[in-house]
C-alpha cells in the first residue's frame, strides 16, 4: 500500500485533531482530588460560602468566588471538567479573611465544590449547581 502525499497529510492533520479532543472526566479524577486534600476525610456539609451563577452564557469565563472563616485552605473542583481542580487558595496568619474570587471555565452544567480545611484540622464543603449553555472545554 502507498500513500500519497494528499493522503499523509490527511492522516496527520485527523491524528494532529484527535489529541486536540478533550479527555472525558472521570469521577475516579474527582474522588482522588478530594482524598488527596482532605487526606481521606469527610467534609461536612456547611462552613464554606460558594457563590456561583446559576446560569452561565458561555463556559469560558464562569466567576465563582467563595469564603470561609477560619479556613487555611479552600479548594474549588469542577467534577465533568476534563481536570476536576480548578484552584487551590492558601490563606496565612497574614491574611485579611480567608475568600477568593476568580473565574473559570466549566466544560458542561455540573455542581461546583468547594472544600475549605479549617484551622482546627477539619474540613466544610459547599456546592453549587452552574447551567452552562455552551461549554468552555472544548464543548
Amino acid at each position: 500500500m502507498t500513500l500519497t502525499r494528499r493522503e499523509a497529510l490527511i492522516l496527520g492533520a485527523a491524528g494532529s485533531a484527535a489529541l486536540m479532543l478533550p479527555l472525558p472526566a472521570s469521577a475516579a479524577a474527582f474522588d482522588d482530588a478530594v482524598k488527596a486534600f482532605t487526606g481521606g476525610a469527610t467534609p461536612k456539609e456547611g462552613g464554606v460560602t460558594l457563590n456561583a451563577p446559576e446560569i452561565a452564557e458561555n463556559g469560558n469565563t464562569v466567576p465563582v468566588s467563595v469564603e470561609a472563616k477560619g479556613a487555611s485552605e479552600i479548594l474549588i473542583l469542577a467534577p465533568e471538567n476534563p481536570t476536576p481542580k480548578v484552584a487551590t487558595f492558601s490563606f496565612g496568619p497574614l491574611s485579611g479573611g480567608a475568600s477568593a474570587s476568580t473565574r473559570m471555565r466549566l466544560a458542561k452544567t455540573q455542581d461546583v465544590t468547594a472544600i475549605a480545611k479549617m484551622a482546627d484540622g477539619s474540613f466544610a464543603m459547599a456546592k453549587t449547581t452552574v447551567k452552562v449553555t455552551i461549554g468552555g472545554c472544548g464543548g
